[in-house]
């Protein structure tokens, strides 16, 4: 098991783009929206989240390259009653892509949403039977 070898790649402008959605309780999102959240407003945390998460890839996926991230734009949006969407674009100037620090970020932002959140989304015995976290996938990947 290794690093892939990036030495002889010349260095290029790259950007991925990444995004996916959690699923919570309408009451939460409606909370989420009325800024009645108890431990904070969680889309300013979860964009603070993922941009520290995207910086950090490398100390998290073991074989990926550190990579000097020139930006990193995280949106979070409530696209229905009862599901916050995230997308995390991330640049870059290097030798190899920037679609893992996309995927973390956007992965990172929706874990904190749900630990924002997940006092009002337990059942009577504590699980969690509504929240979901899904479709997080790659949605647009630039080399120039």
């Amino acid at each position: 098991m290794s690093m892939v070898d990036i030495t002889g790649k010349p260095e290029s402008y790259r950007e991925a783009t990444a995004k996916g959605r959690i699923k919570l309780r309408a009451e939460t999102v409606k909370r989420i929206e009325e800024g009645r959240i108890e431990k904070g407003d969680p889309v300013y945390a979860a964009r603070i989240a993922g941009i520290l998460a995207a910086k950090n890839t490398s100390n998290i996926i073991p074989l990926c390259h550190p990579i000097p991230i020139t930006n990193v734009k995280v949106d979070i949006r409530i696209s229905a009653s009862d599901i916050v969407e995230v997308e995390s674009t991330v640049k870059t100037k290097a030798q190899t892509g920037v679609e893992m620090e996309a995927l973390v970020a956007t992965a990172v932002a929706l874990l904190t949403i749900w630990d924002m959140t997940k006092q009002y989304e337990k059942d009577s015995e504590g699980q969690y039977p509504h929240t979901l976290i899904r479709d997080i996938q790659v949605i647009r990947k630039v080399k120039e």
